[in-house]
């Protein structure tokens, strides 16, 4: 926030001119009720054993050394002595030359310094369609990507595909069952297999794809089921995630870590720090040093390995490909699973590397009821049916509406509503309006005004300073977001940021006012329209310019 930087260092400025220290514990932010001002400082409480005077005289003494400061209109004392801050307006008139000239840019910052970051999410099983918890997780995913991109990060987009293991297999039964069925055989069903409709389409094209299946070796036989029916999987998985709007820069196999010895060497990397230990047949991971229960197998003395071992292996690839902070997106019932991981990054060496974000439970709801999902079952409504049903701009914005641990209600009838009580559509049209007005304008042979103090001077109602406010906040919200990793807060705004622009409307008269009038304020509502859309670009929500 401009108003934050400009008073810091202008604190600053008093504190070495009376040769004090700035006190690291200062804050400055705005306070929470509006009639103290823009901001609120502790600076004089926080000197008050350096300068060894009562805090309110130190204010005092604050206060008089900035008081000719033209782009602040009151300094108050408050309270122990708090400095109240309230800026002139033309400090706010500033915010509407720094939006134009940033255009699409605005909101960007360096923060990130061009830290190098890896973001992984999604990574389901290729066991079946992706379902709308998966959707939460991407939505997430792909907006983290593009905030903390706009805060001056690298970032990497990750799928890791989850091709070993017994689901897999699960995966390659559950095909050749089908297929057995199709082709007439008696067979016994199997106890746990995936019993979706999208099984038996699989089923039916693999045995086109290669005849004689059903009369070769049945490991063979569902080698062969395992693949075809993972490579079909994933490829519609690709494909919905498309339509969603969400991008992967990398598609990691699982199966990829053992055979290019990944997990070998990351085992010899545990062993080279003593994290590593051999035992009964058995290697081991010392995680008891690092606060664990009990140590924990990697590799069985059968010479099977272990989840846990891939994942370490696979942590360990990401950090030596570069990066410098990983995160993980998982399902919230992975809670119990997070000490463990971030145990293990530690034993590499990459202690505070690791995030992990979770993503609770959708509860999916039609009319208020509940719709049943299970993948195995095959009762579920996939992804691709609630984006075909209500469209890729509602469900990303209803799934990044609320924090992301927090469970989620998703009732498919309420989001479809074009109306304003559901909140895509009032930030939507919240751009649409801007839109409209202009169209009209230009009709009415007005425009907006050009930039300059005479313009500027003409947004003088406390509408547009509350406006004005809240435009200069958008890029501390775009920090704050990758800062904390809660693209949620981007949402909020936007709907502040729409309420405002709807109050606005409804309190300032635009076309109706004096030319000149009509042009200063069709100038800041252009600023308006610019921030909703760049922030729904970061969403990945459209901003349409009629509804």
């Amino acid at each position: 926030m401009r108003a934050k930087i400009h008073l810091e260092d202008a604190l600053k400025g008093v504190l070495a001119d009376k040769g004090w220290e700035w006190p690291e514990k200062t804050v400055i932010e705005p306070p929470k009720d509006k009639q103290f001002g823009d901001m609120s400082v502790n600076v004089s409480m926080m000197l008050s054993k350096q300068a060894g005077k009562p805090p309110r005289a130190i204010a005092e003494e604050i206060m008089a050394a900035m008081e000719s400061d033209v782009l602040i209109e009151k300094i108050d004392i408050a309270g122990p002595g708090f400095l109240n801050f309230t800026f002139a307006p033309s400090f706010w008139y500033e915010t509407v030359g720094v939006i134009k000239a940033a255009g699409e840019s605005y909101g960007t910052s360096c923060m990130g310094n061009g830290t190098r970051v890896q973001v992984e999410y999604v990574s389901a099983n290729p066991t079946g369609p992706l379902h709308i918890g998966h959707g939460r997780g991407a939505a997430l995913g792909d907006s983290l990507v593009r905030i903390m991109e706009k805060a001056g990060y690298e970032v990497e987009a990750e799928y890791y595909i989850n091709d070993a293991g017994r689901q897999m297999l699960i995966l390659g039964g559950s095909i050749l069952y089908r297929a057995r069925e199709l082709a007439g055989q008696d067979v016994v069903e199997p106890e746990n297999f995936y019993k979706g409709e999208y099984i038996r389409d699989i089923a039916a094209d693999v045995m086109k794809a290669n005849a004689g299946l059903l009369d070769m070796d049945e490991a063979e036989a569902i080698e062969i089921c395992k693949e075809y029916g993972k490579g079909v999987i994933l490829e519609g998985i690709k494909v919905d995630l498309a339509a969603f709007g969400v991008r992967h820069d990398v598609w990691f196999s699982e199966k990829s870590l053992v055979a290019d010895g990944k997990v070998d060497e990351t085992f010899a990397d545990l062993v080279k720090s003593g994290m590593g230990f051999e035992e009964d047949g058995a290697f081991w991971f010392k995680s008891t040093e690092l606060g664990d229960d009990k140590d924990r197998v990697l590799r069985k003395s059968n010479g099977d390995t272990t989840y846990f071992a891939s994942d370490i292996a696979y942590h360990d690839n990401k950090f030596k490909r570069g990066f410098d902070l990983v995160v993980d997106i998982w399902g919230a019932d992975h809670h119990g699973y997070i000490p463990r991981m971030m145990a293990a990054c530690e034993a590499l060496g990459k202690k505070g590397g690791l995030h992990v974000i979770l993503v609770n439970l959708v509860n999916l709801l039609r009319d208020g009821e509940p719709v049943a999902m299970s993948t195995r079952a095959g009762q579920f409504e996939t992804l691709k049916d609630v984006v075909d049903e209500v469209g890729s701009d509602a469900s990303r914005f209803m799934f990044l509406s609320r924090k992301s641990d927090s469970k989620l209600d998703f009732d498919l009838e309420l989001v479809k509503q074009k109306t304003m009580d559901n909140p895509v559509y009032y930030v939507q049209y919240a751009h649409a309006r801007i839109c409209s007005l202009n169209n009209k304008a230009a009709d009415a042979g007005k425009k907006a005004a050009n930039l300059g103090p005479d313009s500027l001077a003409l947004l003088n109602t406390k509408y547009d300073m509350e406006m004005l406010k809240l435009l200069d906040q958008y890029p501390d919200f775009v920090e704050a977001a990758a800062r904390t990793q809660s693209p949620h807060l981007i949402s909020m705004y936007l709907q502040d940021l729409a309420s405002t622009l709807h109050r606005y409307y409804s309190n300032c008269h635009v076309l109706s006012a004096e030319d000149n009038v009509a042009s200063a304020r069709l100038m800041l509502l252009d600023c308006v329209a610019g921030v909703v859309r760049n922030g729904l670009g970061l969403l990945g929500v459209s901003a349409p310019d009629f509804m």
